[in-house]
């Protein structure tokens, strides 16, 4: 029987979420499995990874042969050197206690690779959201200048309207005192230009009917 360490999906739509099983190359992708061997979590940076790493190990040594994603993870975890360690010590190149501590040492850097990667991520992100307080805060500061000026403008406009009413309010009393001190002024001496025109007619003709009355006699 050919064994296959593959990926079984499952988790909702938009958020997958894979067990690592070690099944039969005949089944489905998401059907009968022998034994599951971890899970492991794409949608977290970094993935999250789970892996049973004896057991993964005990189904290389038994010919089972992993996908390119289940080869990736396998790899990631440590299990590939494992199984060419253990593979090393068979054949007596090296010994268990050097094969042990050859794996916890690729084991103690790849955790601090990990660590080192989750704080850069954690310092990008406190950068970014350190930056988005301050845009907002520069856009609140902006907004609110921008009210102030706005309410200083109103404010300027209606002073403006109501210095233009009281201006216009108090044009006609003016405009009717002006014209009540000119009316004498301008009337009396055309009234006394008519009687002075008029009185020396009225006054040189007794004169001419004497004139006439002599000239009869």
């Amino acid at each position: 029987m050919s064994v296959k360490i593959r990926l079984q999906r499952h988790g909702k739509k938009g958020k997958p979420f894979y067990w690592i099983v070690a099944a039969d190359a005949r089944s489905k992708r998401d059907g009968r499995f022998l034994e599951k061997l971890g899970t492991y979590n794409p949608t977290a940076n970094p993935a999250i990874i789970d892996l049973n790493l004896e057991s993964a190990v005990q189904w290389l040594h038994n010919g089972a042969q992993p996908t390119d994603t289940a080869r990736a993870i396998l790899s990631y975890k440590g299990a590939l050197l494992k199984h060419h360690l253990d593979g090393g010590v068979a054949k007596g190149a090296l010994t268990q206690e050097q094969a042990d501590a050859k794996l916890a040492k690729w084991l103690e850097e790849k955790a601090g690779k990990v660590d080192a990667k989750k704080d850069g991520l954690s310092k990008k992100q406190a950068e970014a959201k350190a930056k988005a307080l301050k845009a907002e805060k520069e856009a609140n500061e902006k907004r609110a200048n921008a009210a102030a000026e706005a309410a200083k403008a109103a404010e300027a406009e209606e002073v403006a309207e109501e210095t233009t009413e009281e201006v216009v309010a108090e044009a006609p009393e003016v405009e009717v005192a002006a014209e009540v001190a000119e009316t004498p002024e301008t009337e009396a001496p055309a009234e006394e230009a008519v009687a002075e025109t008029e009185a020396p007619a009225v006054e040189e003709a007794p004169a001419a009917e004497e004139a006439s009355e002599e000239t009869e006699a």
